[in-house]
């Protein structure tokens, strides 16, 4: 049987170790323990990789230009993505580059995968925070393979969020779950084989190991 491989991507930012370590920790956990977890910017790789995985963490033009500073990255991460369909997921400001664009400090324009777009959180009630930071649970819109089993609603499961900003997608149909924060927050998108959190899933304990564990089993 052929060792499957997940990339995650290694542009300068994210929690590339955390990541790493809670995907091993949810591939043993899961039985899937041949999976090779391989943190890497070299484009030959993302484009080889069964599974292509983009943390970010930071402001938004600044994840984008570290994307755009490797020669061929978003090129191979494309290919793979949407021409060879292998499962993507998105984390944190790695969701939110699936966008259209970003309006953070500047317009910068995004992947155009989910079309949406990032700006800040304005909660109903002046007394909450930002940036949203700290454990919220998931309100789902809809069914996804990635949740199945998780317990979720007001009684469910926590998820760890850190940010300012959120993706606001122009189809309903894209978003699969949300956030309470002063209002609904995006807190999860997908189509196809597409994913994205807001939220931390390599910290957020038993519900990201679960939601990694569904990731490293999707078929889409």
């Amino acid at each position: 049987m052929s060792v499957e491989t997940v990339a995650i991507i290694d542009y300068g930012s994210g929690n590339l170790h955390s990541a790493a370590k809670a995907f091993e920790r949810a591939a043993r956990e899961s039985g899937r323990d041949g999976t090779r977890i391989h943190v890497t910017g070299d484009p030959q790789a993302v484009a080889a990789a069964d599974r292509v995985v983009l943390p970010g963490v930071g402001a938004y033009a600044d994840c984008r230009r570290g994307l755009d500073a490797v020669p061929g990255l978003v090129e191979a991460m494309t290919q793979a993505v949407l021409g060879a369909g292998r499962p993507f997921l998105g984390i944190c400001v790695g969701m939110q580059l699936m966008a259209t664009r970003g309006l953070e400090y500047e317009t910068t324009p995004g992947l155009g995968w989910i079309p949406g777009d990032v700006g800040p959180i304005r909660p109903s009630d002046p007394g909450l925070k930002i940036p949203h930071m700290g454990w919220n649970t998931l309100a789902p819109e809809r069914d996804h393979a990635l949740l199945a089993g998780i317990p979720l609603g007001a009684a469910g499961l926590h998820a760890y969020f850190v940010h300012s900003y959120a993706l606001t997608a122009e189809r309903p149909g894209d978003v699969v779950a949300h956030a309470d924060y002063g209002g609904p927050v995006t807190a999860m998108v997908a189509r196809d084989n597409l994913a994205g959190t807001q939220f931390h899933p390599e910290k957020s304990q038993r519900l990201g190991l679960a939601l990694i564990a569904n990731f490293l089993a999707w078929r889409p």
